[in-house]
């Protein structure tokens, strides 16, 4: 029996979901609904940046894996099958090659055992976050078509035009608790300069305590951090000359690989990791705006978190006040360590430690 190029694509797209979905469906049970209210409500809230995932489904495991193959292949189905390979491209690129958006109806809902989806958020369950429940758990990437549309007819079903929602810590963790430092002047005063209207933030690459490179300045409002990224364009970190030879530093420089994405919103400027390892993050808006001792949060891959507020930097601004005026102010400035953290749960206490780091400097103006 010859099978078509339509279901060759379709047994490739399931052969390529994520692990352990038909587990977590399983899992669920009844809760299920109760915490995807309980997400819903909280979102934005104080929880850990990645959810924790369910228990093995046992017994049900079976039945639900049947349950949501067949839902699976009802969706595929429909779509067009330049639609199918634009899908496939981005799922077994995850998400680092550009794929077009999957414009599909926006008001198809699919019913998963108890429960009803919206169409991104069953794609973005299959094949990249088998626990997700809600939508509110989720952010729409920058460079989607459906980015910012209140109701749009058709909406886009790429789940790597998605990313995972990093919801803060609460309460904080004590380990990560980090003192102020390490801005240097000579930097921050590299966007103080007249005229210089146009770059809305700079971007340092580190290793260690060396800077590698020139201070690259960003206009675009988004911009890809990587060492390698296929069709990658932006700041790559690999096309960098470096002659540190520490062999800590060289592997975690070869495990950036995708690195992150760094778009200015409407709200604030966003960092999404696209890499396969964790991000540590610090940055004077995440935290209390009494606090002298900032945080460092932990992001896992697939996630984003709002790094910089705008509004909240400058609030915290205070340049009349004398005695906060004695130490370099980090506010306008976020720093973003790549797999490795620093603070007193690690060896590393300060990200001047870190194998490979970024700093990133905001326009004040």
């Amino acid at each position: 029996m010859f099978r078509t190029k339509r279901s060759v694509l379709v047994r490739r797209l399931w052969r390529s979901r994520a692990p352990g979905g038909e587990e977590e469906e399983a899992a669920a049970g009844e809760s299920g609904a109760a915490v995807a209210v309980a997400r819903a409500s909280a979102c934005g809230g104080g929880r850990e940046c990645c959810p924790g995932k369910a228990g093995r489904g046992g017994r049900g495991a079976a039945g639900a894996e049947e349950e949501l193959k067949a839902l699976t292949h009802a969706v595929l189905k429909r779509l067009k099958e330049r639609q199918l390979e634009g899908l496939l491209h981005a799922v077994e690129s995850r998400g680092g090659a550009r794929t077009p958006c999957l414009l599909l109806p926006a008001k198809a809902d699919s019913r998963l055992g108890q429960h009803w989806y919206p169409l991104p958020v069953l794609l973005c369950k299959v094949f990249r976050w088998p626990d997700l429940r809600h939508c509110s758990e989720v952010k729409r990437l920058c460079c989607c078509e459906s980015y910012s549309k209140a109701h749009p007819e058709l909406v886009c079903c790429n789940p790597h035009h998605l990313s995972r929602l990093c919801e803060l810590e609460s309460p904080p963790p004590p380990y990560s608790r980090y003192t102020m430092d390490f801005l240097k002047p000579t930097d921050f005063q590299v966007l103080q300069q007249p005229g210089d209207w146009s770059n809305w933030c700079v971007v340092a690459y580190w290793e260690e305590k060396t800077r590698v490179g020139r201070l690259y300045s960003v206009q675009e409002p988004s911009l890809d951090i990587f060492y390698d990224l296929p069709q990658g364009n932006g700041f790559c970190l690999g096309q960098l000359n470096s002659d540190n030879k520490s062999q800590l530093v060289q592997k975690v420089r070869s495990k950036i690989g995708y690195g992150i994405q760094l778009s200015k919103e409407v709200d604030g400027v966003w960092v999404y990791n696209r890499s396969s390892y964790p991000i540590f993050i610090k940055s004077a808006t995440l935290d209390n705006p009494d606090s002298r001792m900032l945080l460092v949060h932990k992001v896992f891959p697939g996630f984003s978190i709002k790094a910089f507020d705008y509004e909240k930097a400058y609030s915290l601004w205070r340049p009349n006040d004398h005695e906060f005026m004695q130490q370099p102010w980090t506010g306008f400035t976020v720093q973003i360590s790549f797999v490795k953290g620093w603070g007193q749960c690690y060896t590393r206490q300060f990200i001047s430690s870190c194998p490979c780091w970024l700093e990133v400097i905001f326009n004040n103006r």
